[in-house]
């Protein structure tokens, strides 16, 4: 393949993840977009998946190829070792050739080599806050890596994390949405409870959650919860009969 004709395919399949992006899809189904067109379009790799990162710091596939890129992730993570946890975890771009060789990561590159791994390449998948997750790359038929491949990567890297981008800003949109729900439920069943103010009602929410080291949607959802559930019981709890006429 020449020069301009290996540009018009990368072109072509950045231009596709990009439409993918845009399109009324889930993020699975973009996350599988780039996943296939990385595939499809970096030299010499075989196998190609996608982790993200959780807000408590584990990390999960989401997107894979086929079955060794969640098995060879799975290792990874599990060890907390590896190029793709390397890169995931701030290194950015972390190659490897020649893998039964590479002593890096003394207990996961042997079960990698075992399974026939002979290249890897992780790279970071990051915005302005946050590690977003990880763009991995296996090769069981190449032993080494070009440039090419890298820059290549790099490209679909940058397509991956705005896709995650977006839908972490929209994760946190709709918690924020639920968060002010819960705690306005909350609010009108203190206010019709003691016969008090908004602005008063709120004030206890926050004394509530202050003295008792207790996030203030936790204590709003605990006090929606209680108050249903006791809602539930009055509703199946037969009233009591009237005495009989002496």
């Amino acid at each position: 393949m020449s020069d301009l004709d290996q540009e018009l395919r990368i072109a072509t399949a950045l231009t596709e993840a990009a439409k993918m992006m845009h399109a009324p899809s889930t993020l699975e189904e973009t996350l599988e977009a780039i996943t296939r067109a990385t595939l499809q379009t970096v030299p010499g790799f075989d196998h190609v998946g996608i982790s993200i990162t959780h807000r408590d710091g584990s990390i999960e596939t989401r997107s894979g190829s086929d079955q060794l890129v969640w098995e060879l992730d799975e290792v990874q993570y599990s060890l907390k070792e590896g190029p793709c946890y390397d890169a995931i975890r701030g290194k950015g771009v972390v190659v490897v050739e020649h893998a039964k060789h590479d002593q890096r990561w003394p207990r996961y590159m042997p079960v990698a080599a075992k399974e026939g791994l002979r290249a890897q390449l992780g790279v970071g998948l990051f915005n302005d806050e946050d590690a977003l997750g990880g763009l991995n790359l296996y090769s069981t038929s190449a032993e080494t890596v070009s440039s090419d491949a890298v820059q290549i990567a790099q490209l679909f890297a940058s397509q991956a994390s705005i896709a995650l981008g977006r839908s972490r800003h929209a994760s946190q949109l709709n918690q924020a949405l639920e968060t002010r729900k819960m705690i306005g439920q909350a609010i009108g069943i203190l206010m019709g409870k003691h016969r008090i103010t908004e602005e008063r009602a709120f004030q206890f929410l926050v004394r509530a959650s202050s003295t008792s080291n207790i996030k203030l949607r936790s204590v709003a959802e605990e006090l929606v919860r209680t108050t249903n559930e006791q809602a539930i019981v009055a509703e199946i709890t037969p009233a009591p009969s009237a005495p009989a006429p002496d």
